[in-house]
């Protein structure tokens, strides 16, 4: 490692996640939490448990026995020239608490590059798209006036695709991942600024945990989008849990009315379409469902065939060893198919105006439900690639999804 860099992220919960990461890759991280939390994080470490493919159970790591180091705080004291990048992990109305505030102003004023992992991007981020107001915007915040003294050029996003939780049985200091996808990152306007994330990025890579590799990368693009892909699907389910009496399931926000998650699903992505987002490669709608009352599933390589999954008149075709998902039949229906997906470093951009390539049958299932996912634009995840009609079945001409699995971790 030619650099070892000195990172301070502002979160202690979500800010774990990505400190356990670079420290792991031998780097000094700064976590700012909550008094209570910092105490825990110095004396026992922090405790971030995810499951990694191939194994069973989850593998827990702990900060203090990481190459690099970690360590904990609070808002005083901190000095922001002491460090070479800050992450934003805290969530937005948060920053203009007292202590907080104050350190968020020393940041901007310092002008150290700053690195947002929070759903709701930053205001100065928001002044890098081009077409985008930002003056009428700043009502959508708490309170707009914590951005003020940033400059844009200093500030990026980075799409916080990685879902996981503190699990209320256990001590803050324990983070469990659920989804261990990547964090993808665009570019700082500096090129100075913007090899320190590719060194970062490079780092995360060839790190490994007792000689495991492990999932939760950080990718960095050049695309100022590219942390965006994320917002159609939050803006169709999460935040439409918000009601006025209350809080609803993301299910339920979904699919209570279908129709109208589509059509937020897909205005979201128009807007962005209409902003400069490339529509090179795409997530529509279909792809931010999946399926739902499956049958026993399993996990099988892409150039087999299940036992039982019936006759195939497609020949072999030599195909690339990823993981697809395959599910146990117990009657006759429609038959899942896979087709080519984008390398995990290859950002899939926004919308897909080219049909999936289907290569073959390769197992059964039953008739699908919908339910969201997360847009998958590297191959991380199950998605629905398209539709494939069968009239070989007891559905009739059922339409079902493709289902794929990258397998990339």
């Amino acid at each position: 490692m030619s650099t070892r860099y000195k990172i301070l992220i502002l979160g202690a919960s979500y800010g774990s996640l990505l400190g356990t990461k670079l420290a792991l890759a031998g780097h000094a991280v700064h976590l700012v939490c909550l008094p209570a939390e910092a105490d825990l994080i110095n004396r026992e470490g922090a405790i971030v448990r995810m499951p990694v493919k191939g194994r069973e159970g989850l593998v827990e790591i702990n900060s203090k026995k990481l190459p690099g180091k970690l360590s904990a705080g609070g808002t005083a004291g901190v000095n922001p020239s002491d460090y070479h990048l800050v992450a934003l992990a805290m969530q937005e109305p948060q920053y203009r608490s007292p202590g907080v505030r104050e350190l968020l102003d020393a940041l901007a004023k310092a002008r150290v590059p700053c690195m947002s992992i929070m759903n709701m991007p930053p205001l100065p981020y928001l002044a890098r798209i081009p077409g985008v107001d930002v003056k009428a915007c700043r009502s959508c915040y708490t309170d707009a006036s914590v951005w003020d003294a940033f400059d844009p050029k200093l500030v990026t996003l980075c799409s916080p695709d990685p879902q996981a939780f503190r699990p209320p049985e256990e001590k803050v200091n324990v983070l469990q991942v659920r989804l261990p996808t990547n964090f993808k990152s665009a570019r700082f306007d500096s090129d100075a600024h913007t090899a320190i994330l590719r060194q970062l990025e490079s780092d995360i890579e060839a790190s490994r945990f007792g000689g495991i590799e492990l999932p939760v990368k950080l990718k960095v693009y050049d695309s100022v989008f590219v942390p965006l892909a994320k917002w159609a699907m939050l803006l169709a389910g999460n935040y439409r849990c918000v009601q006025i009496d209350g809080m609803r399931p993301i299910k339920d926000a979904v699919h209570s009315d279908l129709e109208a998650s589509r059509s937020v699903y897909n205005w979201v992505v128009k807007l962005c379409v209409s902003l400069g987002a490339r529509r090179r490669k795409a997530c529509a709608w279909l792809r931010s469902i999946r399926l739902s009352r499956w049958s026993t599933a399993g996990w099988r390589k892409t150039g087999r065939r299940r036992r039982d999954s019936g006759p195939s008149s497609s020949p072999s075709l030599r195909l690339p060893k990823l993981d697809i998902a395959v599910v146990r039949f117990q009657r006759a229906v429609p038959r899942v198919g896979f087709g080519h997906d984008a390398h995990r470093d290859d950002f899939a951009g926004l919308f897909a105006e080219e049909a999936p390539v289907v290569r073959r049958d390769v197992a059964r299932l039953f008739e699908p439900r919908p339910q969201l996912l997360p847009p998958v634009l590297d191959g991380d995840d199950l998605d629905a690639r398209g539709i494939a009609v069968g009239h070989d079945s007891v559905a009739g001409s059922a339409a079902s999804p493709h289902v794929h699995q990258g397998g990339v971790g």
